[in-house]
């Protein structure tokens, strides 16, 4: 409203010294053609005219002639004169024949033709003073009204447009009082500064959401691997200090307790060394001694680990899918972390299914990219894949679990006990980065009471002869 004020006053301003200006050009005009025509005339012809007008013009016109000092000899003029200054004969040759103006009269002053002196017209400024007093009453009324409404319209409209960040504000308000769901509500089109600015910020916000969610699970992973750590640490600790102690008082014979005390201590070593190979694989990477290798030599060794822990449990060896002949499955990795890998996977199956109930390992080589998996690392190979599957015939598991089997200290069962839920829950971990350090993927395929498939896969290599 500033801005708009300061406008209409600079282009009234302008429009009325426009109009002002041909409005005295006018007076001017009449003054010069009346000054010129008397000072070519003898005075007394002025004389003769005032006398038989009464001595009086009309009122608005000033007409007198001046001796060399600036004296009037004869004026006519009308109720109302001009205020002239000193006008000898050398002050109005300084003029030179302009008008000029006093206070609301045009005045022009020139010299007597054949004679000594000078004569004066002046014309008032009355009628062009009464219309620039119109015109400005005009510009006040229309701009008043006009600066009137525009603040009342344009007060609802700044409040409109402001609606949307005052929106913003709210939210922005709401989220820092811990409401991370909020959302800015879409009011105005998209392309619009303020709906661009809704949706970078909503982008934004969910970004921030999505993080704050991610490091809550984060922290709360971290607890609970905390707490996981400490027990799983803990149950070895503690058999081996009651054998201690049991032995100590007498209570056991030797060799039964140094056995036990044997178990605890190999089960506690290979804990630690299974927390030390994830922080390894975490923090810097696995060095792997690769070199050429058939997945099926695994595949073999794993069938006789199985018959060797099992007895009971039928295992057989196949191709992939429904291929009943193993298949050559090169590769170049590192024979003693896929060893791991399998052994863990052979652990799986004996803890998680039933004994007697039978397990299929398949080895081969696929073509195209990995598919058909549910949960798990997937990955962007492309060409030729060694696969090795481990298909049991278990209780199988639902989708939110299978999403992850693959997570450190997860356990389908969440109680700690061993009869029902295997080890700490590092053996899947374990595969899942041992795989990934060797560029492959790894993924299960189960739903509940239809068993549960492992499938590695990893890019394969020339044959190996």
């Amino acid at each position: 409203m500033t801005l708009l004020v300061v406008g209409m006053v600079a282009s009234d301003a302008v429009v009325l010294v426009a109009l002002r200006k041909p409005l005295v050009e006018r007076v001017d005009s009449q003054v010069t053609l009346g000054a010129t025509v008397l000072a070519a005339v003898p005075e007394s012809v002025l004389g003769a005219l005032s006398a038989r007008a009464g001595e009086r013009t009309p009122d608005g016109f000033y007409v007198a002639y001046l001796t060399p000092a600036g004296d009037p000899t004869l004026a006519v003029r009308g109720p109302t004169s001009p205020e002239l200054p000193d006008l000898d004969s050398a002050a109005v040759a300084e003029r030179g024949g302009r008008p000029f103006e006093v206070p609301g009269w045009r005045v022009l002053a020139l010299p007597v033709h054949g004679g000594d002196g000078s004569v004066v017209v002046a014309g008032a400024l009355t009628q062009v003073d009464a219309t620039m007093d119109r015109v400005r009453a005009v510009c006040l009324l229309v701009g008043g009204g006009l600066l009137g409404t525009l603040a009342v319209v344009g007060w609802f409209w700044v409040r409109a447009g402001l609606r949307p960040l005052r929106r913003i504000e709210e939210t922005a308000t709401a989220i820092a009082g811990g409401d991370l769901s909020r959302r800015v509500p879409p009011s105005t089109a998209p392309g619009t500064e303020v709906g661009r600015l809704t949706s970078a910020l909503n982008g934004m916000l969910a970004q921030i959401e999505a993080a704050v969610a991610a490091r809550a699970r984060s922290e709360d992973r971290l607890r609970r691997f905390v707490a996981d750590a400490s027990h799983e640490l803990r149950t070895p600790l503690a058999g081996i200090s009651g054998f201690a102690q049991l032995y100590r008082l007498g209570g056991a014979e030797i060799e039964a307790t140094m056995d036990r005390i044997e178990r605890e201590s190999l089960r506690l070593t290979g804990l630690v060394d299974d927390l030390l190979l994830l922080a390894q694989l975490d923090e810097r990477g696995l060095e792997l001694r690769r070199g050429p290798m058939d997945l099926r030599t695994l595949a073999a060794d794993a069938l006789h680990d199985l018959r060797a822990l099992d007895p009971t449990r039928p295992v057989s060896l196949t191709g992939l899918g429904t291929s009943p002949d193993p298949a050559p499955a090169p590769v170049l990795g590192d024979e003693s972390r896929l060893r791991q890998v399998v052994s863990n996977l052979i652990g799986n199956a004996i803890a998680h299914t039933p004994a007697g109930s039978a397990v299929r390992i398949g080895v081969g080589t696929s073509d195209g990219p990995p598919g058909g998996a549910s949960g798990g690392a997937s990955g962007g190979m492309s060409g030729a894949v060694a696969v090795l599957e481990f298909a049991d015939t278990g209780p199988g598991l639902p989708a939110d679990q299978a999403a992850r089997v693959f997570d450190r200290f997860y356990r389908a069962d969440t109680s700690r006990a061993r009869d029902h839920g295997g080890g700490a829950g590092l053996g899947l971990a374990i595969v899942w980065s041992l795989v990934t350090a060797h560029g492959g993927t790894v993924s299960v395929n189960t739903s509940p009471g239809e068993g549960a498939t492992f499938r590695i896969e990893l890019p394969a290599a020339p044959t190996v002869t």
